[in-house]
């Protein structure tokens, strides 16, 4: 039941992370930052692409993804249409690990140590959807930001 859940959430999560980089009006605003706001919309969409495809692609999957956590939030100048492809890519990624993964596996330790101590795949997971949800608020607040 929980992977019925969290497929759901991260759907739903997803699909609106596309619909907020496709609402920036200039491909230039995505990018913008000021002394107030540290992380454009942009590079914060970037980390949640990496999030996923590292902690359930990679991990989970065995996708063979390799991330690179600084370019997330140093790249610029990424095309609309190149951030909403990784979107899309990252949803296929996710929905085919969940797929497969058994409620016997979310019961189980994360294969990692993240946040140095154990925690279940199920918990684990749950904090990757809060975690996509919070950046996501982000990115809204920073799109009407910047288009005010």
């Amino acid at each position: 039941m929980l992977i019925e859940i969290l497929k759901s959430l991260y759907n739903r999560d997803l699909n609106k992370l596309k619909v907020e980089i496709e609402s920036y009006q200039n491909e230039n605003q995505l990018w913008a930052i000021d002394k107030n706001i540290s992380n454009a919309g942009g590079n914060l969409c970037l980390h949640l692409i990496g999030n996923l495809n590292t902690y359930i692609g990679a991990q989970l999957g065995k996708t063979g993804y390799i991330r690179n956590r600084p370019l997330e939030f140093s790249s610029k100048d990424i095309p609309k249409s190149e951030l909403i492809k990784k979107i899309e890519d990252t949803i296929v990624v996710v929905n085919k690990v969940l797929d497969i993964l058994t409620e016997e596996e979310l019961n189980q330790i994360y294969p990692e140590i993240i946040f140095e101590k154990e925690m279940t795949t199920g918990y684990f997971l749950v904090h990757l959807s809060t975690h996509l949800a919070y950046h996501l608020g982000q990115i809204n607040y920073h799109r009407r930001l910047v288009e005010a």
